[in-house]
């Protein structure tokens, strides 16, 4: 099982990887275009989302898109002292600017000195290497999202985006700890689960 795991997150990485600028753009297009259509997009006010690093889903034009429509946009900041994400609201200004600071894990995090817990939100837009036809997602393995949403049982609304090969037709392992996702965007499709 942990070999299938690991050889499976290996590959992933290596796709997300391999992925062309030109298909990266088209990639975000697509799915910003089915994001704007769903209910959920539409009655969210606070929405977190990801900067991405790692070849995910590129959420630029989603986070101008919230802007755009006087949404909330808040981004995520590893907590210290429980691993926990804690959500950080920016405002067009910090964003333009981009004013980040860089963790040691790679990607980029808002410059504050505390967040919010994750239920404040209404919509939670994640990264992941995988997810498969129940909502089981696999992320980068260092469980930030499992141990954050387990205190957020209900809220908010859980949504991955990924390219079309990271969802995948075989059934995932489900440990107790996983937290599933609520709906898949990828290019081509959306997944309710």
């Amino acid at each position: 099982m942990k070999d299938h795991l690991k050889s499976l997150r290996s590959d992933i990485r290596r796709k997300r990887k391999n992925v062309s600028i030109s298909q990266h753009k088209k990639n975000e297009h697509q799915v910003l275009n089915r994001l704007k259509n769903t209910p959920q997009f539409k009655t969210s006010q606070k929405i977190g989302l990801y900067l991405d690093a790692f070849g995910e889903i590129r959420t630029q034009k989603i986070i101008q898109l919230c802007f755009q429509h006087h949404k909330d946009v808040y981004l995520p900041m590893i907590c210290n002292m429980n691993q926990n994400l804690v959500w950080v609201k920016i405002n067009l200004q910090q964003y333009k600017n981009k004013r980040f600071s860089h963790h040691p894990l790679g990607m980029k995090e808002p410059m504050a000195s505390r967040g919010h817990h994750v239920s404040k939100l209404d919509l939670l837009i994640m990264p992941l290497l995988a997810c498969d036809h129940h909502g089981t997602r696999i992320g980068m393995g260092g469980g930030f999202y499992d141990r954050t949403l387990a205190s957020a049982r209900h809220f908010p609304f859980r949504l991955g985006i990924a390219h079309d090969f990271q969802y995948i037709e075989e059934t995932l392992h489900r440990n107790i700890w996983d937290q599933p996702l609520d709906a898949l965007i990828t290019p081509s499709h959306k997944h309710y689960f």
